[in-house]
């Protein structure tokens, strides 16, 4: 091959890259048609995700079937609306980004290790199992897996190996110890779970303790199992190094006792949000004195608020997409698919949700993940009444586990740039810890307490309230299953529902579609049985005149859905007595009277009181 063709040809990854986006396109366009190959095309193309969004909801409303609905207003329906556009998670998120880039650009990672040293590094595997709580988090106050790696591996690393634990290890720890603040308090996805799938943060806040614990007693377990195995030396317990430890990081501490203190008084999120964001200001700057006002700051808020305003304006566009989701009713046709191929009970359901979810969370950043998923999952959530708490959790240990999975885990590429290794290089270690929290997802996947355990107070004084008031717990069903449409609330089982139905026998389809009964058509169904009860008499001198001419008026000749008998008025009869006929059905009308009528004759006889104005 001469120079000049060399030159031209490809590079072997690139083609092998286009091959695989041209198979994909290609199988995309065959099953959604060109429109739906082209967007998935300039999706793999790098194409930003706010436009795809954006982009789509147009093209879907102005190539809608009913010409009515082909208007571009339409993709604003959602995004103005109070839930979205008053959110005060909306202000929440830059200002939760921006503490985060002040923790990471101040020297919080530092005071983090030396504290968790203190604490935990007496224990088998101590030293990683600083790693995974300082990871965590720092992850919680950052936001973000990616500078964990960065900060706080950079720091670990070398240690763990000085220690003695292998290199295999070592790299796997740190690779995946990012994303697991995640799955805690106040993280910022689980804000931004909270407010696309319409859930209150502050009960989730607590929900998700008991996952995350979870997680993270896993991970130590593990790591106390390689510390024992491997014979890494440990650290005597030194009482006064642990305060001295604890001292030093003592104003870091305050950040979440700002947060929990404030929601606990009543102030909003936002609120708690300027007043934490003014405090790390206040103490990296002035008391730590690692970052300076006049250099640091302004540099950090402009990284900040551009990843929120990046993160705020794919929110808008997912909600427009949503709204044309919802309007089409997609999700019910793609259950109506997934159930004609036999996923047909919660379990199955799981499995597949997990699958799907995994594979979104390696193509996509997270929050976007999240907010691409949420609007096709719940649906399919509410049908199966899985709780809403139990289908968050879900959802943020799926990311967790997406961070982290071979080939395309995120952060195996962040770690790879950190420690100079390849992502291929990092698969092998990066394993045992993906094994992990697969085991996690399973488990909470499957056993859906751990999601409710802290929360079964908030539903018991919910539901002790509806007792008192002797009302439906319509607030308690919103926090024990997904809803089709939170301003319409149903039972979440079916001894409640069959309880306070209007319509209990609707109840059994709706807990048991699959029984033949309720797969009939309601075009197909026979009509309802009609009544032959024969009208009732009335007794003229038991009623007064007003009842009289009241009973005629409303036609109280008939009961409600009878069948005239045939000796009785027909409906033009009943027409013509109530127009004022002023004779009885039948008869000929009278000749106009020589009197002159009064204003109560007139009205007697217009109104059908059946008989002459005298």
């Amino acid at each position: 091959m001469s120079a000049v063709t060399a030159a031209k040809a490809p590079p072997k990854g690139a083609l092998g890259a286009a091959i695989g986006i041209g198979s994909i396109v290609g199988l995309v366009s065959w099953a959604a048609g060109l429109i739906g190959g082209g967007i998935v095309a300039l999706a793999l193309l790098g194409t930003p995700l706010f436009a795809i969004m954006g982009g789509a909801s147009e093209l879907a409303w102005l190539l809608h079937p009913d010409p009515t609905q082909r208007h571009l207003d339409r993709i604003a329906a959602n995004i103005l609306t109070e839930h979205f556009a008053g959110s005060p998670i909306l202000v929440t998120i830059p200002l939760f980004t921006f503490v985060g880039y002040v923790l990471a650009e101040a020297k919080t990672a530092e005071r983090l290790v030396r504290a968790s040293t203190a604490v935990f590094g007496w224990m088998p595997g101590g030293l990683a199992i600083v790693c995974v709580v300082a990871s965590a988090i720092f992850t919680l106050f950052t936001g973000g897996s990616g500078v964990t790696i960065i900060a706080i591996g950079g720091l670990l690393y070398p240690a763990l190996r000085k220690e003695g634990y292998s290199e295999r290890f070592s790299l796997g720890v740190v690779t995946s110890g990012g994303s697991l603040g995640l799955l805690l308090p106040y993280s910022l996805p689980l804000i931004i779970y909270c407010l696309v799938a319409n859930v209150d943060f502050v009960i989730a806040f607590k929900a998700v303790v008991a996952p995350g614990l979870l997680v993270l007693a896993m991970f130590a377990a593990y790591a106390i199992f390689v510390g024992v195995r491997e014979r890494i030396p440990r650290e005597p317990f030194v009482l006064s190094k642990v305060g001295v430890a604890l001292w030093d990081l003592k104003w870091e501490l305050g950040i979440p006792v700002i947060l929990v203190g404030g929601i606990k008084t009543g102030l909003q999120i936002d609120e708690c949000a300027g007043v934490v964001a003014i405090y790390a200001v206040l103490i990296e700057v002035l008391i730590y004195k690692d970052i300076t006002f006049k250099k640091d700051i302004p540099q950090v808020a402009k990284s900040a608020l551009s990843l929120a305003g990046a993160v705020i304006l794919i929110l808008s566009m997912a909600n427009a997409l949503i709204n044309f989701v919802v309007n089409e009713n997609i999700p019910g046709k793609v259950m109506a698919f997934m159930t004609e191929r036999g996923v047909d009970t919660p379990g199955e359901f799981l499995i597949a949700m997990n699958i799907f979810l995994l594979v979104l969370g390696m193509l996509m950043e997270g929050f976007s993940a999240i907010l691409v998923a949420v609007p096709l999952i719940l649906p399919f959530a509410a049908r199966f009444h899985l709780g809403p708490f139990h289908t968050a959790m879900i959802f943020l240990i799926n990311l967790e586990l997406a961070y982290c999975a071979p080939p395309l885990g995120l952060n195996l590429f962040i770690s790879s740039f950190r420690f100079n290794r390849s992502a291929v290089s990092l698969y092998r270690p990066i394993m045992p810890f993906v094994g992990v929290l697969l085991a996690a997802l399973l488990i909470i996947s499957y056993v859906p307490s751990i999601s409710n355990v802290m929360i079964r107070g908030d539903i018991a004084k919910v539901r002790a309230k509806a007792t008192a008031m002797k009302a439906a717990p319509t607030d308690a069903w919103k926090l024990e299953c997904v809803q089709d449409d939170p301003n319409n609330p149903q039972a979440c089982t079916f001894e409640e529902c069959r309880q306070f139905s209007a319509t209990p026998d609707d109840c059994r389809c709706r807990f048991f579609p699959d029984e033949a009964a309720c797969k009939i058509p309601p075009s197909a169904k026979p009509p309802a049985a009609v009544a032959s009860a024969k009208p009732a008499a009335v007794d003229a001198g038991a009623a007064s005149d007003d009842d009289a001419l009241m009973r005629e008026m409303m036609g109280a000749g008939l009961d409600s859905g009878a069948l005239p008998d045939a000796s009785g008025p027909t409906d033009e009869d009943l027409f013509r007595e109530m127009m004022g006929a002023g004779v009885d059905s039948g008869a000929p009308a009278p000749a106009p009277s020589a009197t002159v009528q009064s204003d109560e004759d007139l009205f007697r006889e217009m109104m059908g009181a059946g008989k002459d104005a005298h």
